[in-house]
């Protein structure tokens, strides 16, 4: 017989702590990616590892969460802890993988390509995962169309986190990019949803192997929210992602010491008494000056009688 499904047990509060946990995880690595395109490439390897997984960590946290929300009302549900375990390592090794390629190559279509579609598929791979590691008593069947759909979301959600990741630059913009990879990140998970059904083996509620997802809940939670509250510190500690990129070179500049400089030395003023062989008078001469002193109107001039013989100014006679 066909199981009652039922994808939201506990009203809204699953969706919504799922795209609260998209939302952190997706702001976190946004900025320590941005933190490592825009300033110091030897903390690279640092930054993208955080910021990869925090992604990881925080699309993982969300799948889970959306998870408990799903029951099917004629039999119990449990899920296998080490596949369960599996699909979060999936989740942050594919992310790594995308961000690292852009990281390292840029935004280029070429690079965006392969790298949204590893990471795509990878994520779709951690929901899938997931699921197979949910045990119940009846088999579980997929639509393909809307499986189809569900990766297609995936493809365009990886690829715009990881465009957004290497160009969006600021806190708020930051802030608004986060909000809309969480949207699609959780749209995907409910997408994948939507093509479940589930053919359950009898009406009577068996024993399944394995732990429920409420018992589940807070162990393999614990450790996925930590880090994602140690990258949180980590980010809101850095001086470059707090002030921003502007106001961080101004803080730089401020910092620098300010170049020496010197002052101009004086234009060398030259009057008659420095120059050798020449008496003192009353003119001066500065390079500066464009001008010579005047002569006497009545000082022989060449080709006049007399031009040859010593002649004395008047005006220096005193």
């Amino acid at each position: 017989m066909n199981g009652t499904i039922d994808g939201f047990s506990y009203g809204l509060v699953t969706p919504i702590a799922a795209y609260i946990m998209a939302c952190v995880g997706s702001a976190l690595g946004l900025r320590c990616v941005v933190r490592t395109v825009h300033h110091e490439p030897g903390w690279r390897l640092g930054w993208l590892t955080l910021g990869a997984s925090s992604l990881g960590c925080g699309i993982w946290t969300m799948h889970f969460i959306a998870m408990t929300g799903f029951s099917v009302e004629q039999t119990a549900i449990t899920y296998d802890v080490p596949l369960t375990v599996l699909s979060l390592a999936v989740a942050i090794v594919v992310v790594s993988a995308g961000v690292f390629i852009v990281g390292h190559r840029g935004a280029t279509p070429a690079t965006l390509t392969v790298a949204g579609g590893i990471t795509g598929v990878g994520v779709a791979m951690m929901h899938y995962l997931g699921m197979f590691a949910m045990q119940l008593n009846g088999d579980i069947d997929y639509n393909v169309f809307t499986v189809a759909m569900s990766l297609v979301v995936a493809l365009v959600a990886a690829t715009a986190a990881l465009w957004a990741a290497v160009s969006v630059q600021g806190i708020l913009r930051t802030l608004g990019a986060s909000l809309v990879m969480g949207l699609a990140v959780t749209g995907m998970h409910y997408t994948g949803m939507a093509a479940v059904s589930v053919h359950v083996h009898t009406d009577v509620r068996e024993a399944v192997s394995g732990q429920t997802g409420s018992s589940l809940l807070l162990p393999m939670l614990l450790g996925p929210v930590l880090f994602l509250i140690i990258a949180a510190a980590v980010v809101m500690f850095d001086p470059v992602l707090i002030l921003g990129d502007n106001n961080w070179e101004k803080q730089d500049e401020r910092r620098s010491p300010a170049p020496v400089t010197h002052a101009p030395e004086p234009a060398q003023h030259v009057t008659a008494s420095t120059v050798p062989g020449r008496p003192a008078d009353n003119w001066s001469w500065s390079p500066s000056s464009s001008q010579w002193p005047d002569l006497d109107e009545n000082a022989p001039r060449y080709g006049d009688t007399g031009a040859g013989d010593t002649y004395t100014d008047p005006r220096t006679e005193a």
